[in-house]
């Protein structure tokens, strides 16, 4: 556990300088896509690295799902652990509904905000907005080393 105000703060600046490739590259397998610039359409309350990076991950993964270059299944892989990947696969077999959204349509909008940082991971809160007026949260657990998306689901994993 991260005990010192210094300790996050490193940590923070650390993900920071690998999200823009200013330290090591991160080994060929964890890859990812450097967090983009936020789209239209999504706000961010707090701009970390983890945060930016699930905003860059939801508009992908939203354009794959409205017929874009891409499948769904393609931007999973481009930005989700496998084993999240194999996950979601489950959860959309017994729910009937898209695994990401957490439903079987797409938000009108959304905004993420980086709530907590521990051991080399952030947990991101995804708020979706939908266009009836409602709302839902959708957690996420990033590795900061390399901005990989390890977890999502309906409640925090820490």
């Amino acid at each position: 556990m991260i005990r010192t105000r210094a300790m996050r703060t490193a940590l923070s600046f650390t993900a920071a300088l690998l999200a823009v490739g200013g330290l090591a590259a991160a080994p060929a397998q964890a890859a990812v896509a450097a967090p983009a610039p936020v789209v239209a359409g999504a706000r961010v309350r707090a701009a970390t690295p983890a945060a930016q990076q699930v905003l860059t991950f939801l508009a992908a993964y939203r354009d794959a799902v409205e017929g874009g270059a891409e499948t769904p299944r393609q931007v999973r892989e481009q930005y989700l652990s496998p084993y999240l990947n194999y996950r979601l696969d489950q959860w959309a077999t017994q729910h009937d509904a898209d695994p990401v959204f957490r439903a079987q349509n797409v938000p009108a909008d959304w905004s993420a905000q980086q709530v907590k940082e521990e051991e080399g991971y952030a947990s991101v809160r995804l708020t979706e907005l939908w266009s009836g007026g409602g709302s839902q949260d959708v957690w996420y657990t990033v590795r900061l080393t390399d901005l990989r998306i390890f977890d999502l689901g309906d409640q925090p994993a820490f």
